[in-house]
């Protein structure tokens, strides 16, 4: 085989694999799956915790496919809805080629930093490390590498990277080194798709990104979105949806809906606008706001909106 042929060969060899995003809460999982994937797949917030599910985002290269789950901010709290995130957490690395372990650099590592250090101290031999914020005044970048140095001693240092990915500053590498870790096999997803959420998951998802990041630090945590219809109208060139913002008590319902129901409104056209750059279709939303009382604490909701599989 001549030289040529080798190179036109390994250009030819893809590699594709499933890949587990973890992290603390805020530490920037979510900006960096949107980053990743050019589109907006996760909520994006400075609230902690605002993702709920695992949410899959599908990145495409010459290298090959990386299928990226988002999970749950790893976080310490023996409240319901903490412990059900964070077993979704741990249910997604029992079955993935690879980990991305993202770290926040403005934050000096504490308990909770050591706990999700923990979570992955077995599957070193598959984790990259993405020390994230990088960009800022306040980081600490070599801190963060002590850290994983005493707590991940296993992780080589090619595979530990140092990136903004709200400024898209490190991303390719910290994909590169993911594929160096990836098993050899052909795409999954065509190459035009970026996530896999279905219609109904995709709605909610952007109503309450939008919801979370017009309210008070209190209500974000207390939310959450009901899809109660969709029709495609007009020979399927309307989405019309109704949709309901659920609080937990009657005192926050008069904050989302605020004066003169400025705010309802406000969180509407800006989901509806949202939602219009993702679908060609064109939205009609209904959005309503309604109270199920401590639905934190009951079983029925939480296994609705976060499945325990």
């Amino acid at each position: 085989m001549t030289e040529n042929q080798e190179l036109k060969e390994s250009k030819e060899i893809l590699k594709t694999a499933l890949v587990a995003i973890i992290g603390r809460p805020s530490a920037g999982k979510s900006t960096f799956l949107n980053t990743a994937c050019q589109e907006p797949v996760s909520i994006v917030s400075p609230i902690p915790q605002t993702t709920r599910n695992a949410i899959k985002g599908i990145v495409n290269t010459s290298f090959g496919q990386l299928i990226f789950i988002d999970t749950p901010g790893y976080h310490e709290s023996e409240k319901k809805l903490n412990l059900r995130l964070k077993s979704v957490t741990e249910n997604q690395i029992s079955d993935i080629d690879g980990i991305l372990y993202v770290i926040d650099s403005s934050r000096i590592p504490g308990q909770e930093e050591v706990n999700t250090a923990n979570l992955i101290k077995k599957l070193q031999a598959k984790t990259v490390v993405a020390i994230n914020k990088t960009d800022l005044p306040s980081s600490k970048s070599q801190v963060i590498r002590k850290f994983i140095s005493e707590n991940l001693p296993d992780i080589p240092e090619e595979r530990i990277f140092e990136m903004s990915a709200e400024k898209d500053i490190g991303i390719n590498e910290v994909l590169k080194g993911l594929y160096s870790i990836a098993p050899e096999g052909q795409p999954i997803y065509d190459e035009e798709i970026y996530t896999d959420q279905d219609l109904t998951f995709r709605i909610q998802e952007v109503i309450r990104g939008e919801a979370i990041n017009r309210l008070s630090d209190e209500i974000p945590h207390a939310l959450y979105v009901e899809v109660a219809d969709v029709e495609h109208r007009n020979e399927g060139k309307k989405l019309w949806i109704r949709a309901f913002l659920c609080v937990e008590r009657d005192s926050q319902k008069g904050i989302v809906i605020g004066k003169g129901a400025s705010k309802i409104k406000e969180i509407r056209m800006a989901a509806m606008k949202k939602l219009n750059e993702i679908y060609i279709q064109k939205i009609d939303l209904d959005l309503q706001v309604k109270v199920d009382k401590n639905w934190r604490q009951r079983d029925y909701t939480l296994n609705h909106l976060i499945p325990k599989d």
